[in-house]
């Protein structure tokens, strides 16, 4: 079902704000938050390999962990339907099989265009040094959270991306795999209780050049 509540896309890019309490009572449900995380992965990524993971955490007993991992943005974690933590897969090119079949399966690839980017991606970018692969999740992951910001507020939420936190810890907190799974950021999501504030941006003729 499609909650969207706003299509004005000027709105929800310059109406995002960061949001640091919530209103505890608002809770985004499982259905809805799997749409807000699905319309998020429509972001770009290199070869398509999707190497974005979430990690939604909205139960008491996930909020009271993640807490003292976060405990300068305790506010957000507390108050917020749910806190997102995004992280980059290290064995995303695992799923490019999958991918690509799926999409020969469905028309929108020749099978000789597949075996020719697997064998692509096998030969020059799955056998990359994991410095380097971890460079690549980042500029993914990055998107995909940009994009989830500007989803959850098309569905009617605000959020906060937070970078401070116990980054060594948190997945191993969850039970996943920390030398798989890079953490990027933690996401607040809910319904904000206060105003945000509104923030100054530099004009583009200083951070623009033309040649």
């Amino acid at each position: 079902m499609n909650k969207t509540l706003n299509n004005d896309f000027t709105e929800v890019l310059t109406g995002r704000r960061s949001i640091r309490k919530y209103d505890p009572s608002v809770k985004i449900s499982k259905e809805e938050m799997t749409q807000i995380l699905t319309e998020a992965t429509f972001a770009p990524s290199t070869v398509n390999m999707q190497p974005w993971r979430f990690l939604v955490i909205d139960s008491p007993e996930g909020k009271a962990a993640l807490a003292p991992l976060a405990r300068y943005n305790k506010q957000q974690v507390e108050t917020s339907s749910a806190v997102i933590a995004v992280f980059g897969d290290m064995n995303s090119f695992d799923y490019a099989e999958e991918i690509y079949s799926t999409a020969v399966e469905r028309g929108w690839m020749p099978a000789e265009v597949k075996e020719k980017q697997l064998a692509g991606i096998n030969n020059h970018i799955a056998v990359l040094p994991p410095e380097v692969k971890r460079e690549i999740l980042l500029i993914d992951t990055g998107l995909v959270s940009m994009q989830l910001m500007l989803v959850a507020r098309a569905h009617g939420y605000d959020t906060n991306p937070i970078g401070g936190y116990d980054k060594d810890k948190v997945a191993e907190a969850f039970g996943w795999d920390k030398e798989r799974y890079v953490p990027v950021m933690l996401l607040s999501i809910g319904k904000a209780a206060e105003e945000g504030f509104s923030s100054v941006r530099l004009p583009i003729d200083k951070i623009a050049e033309w040649k």
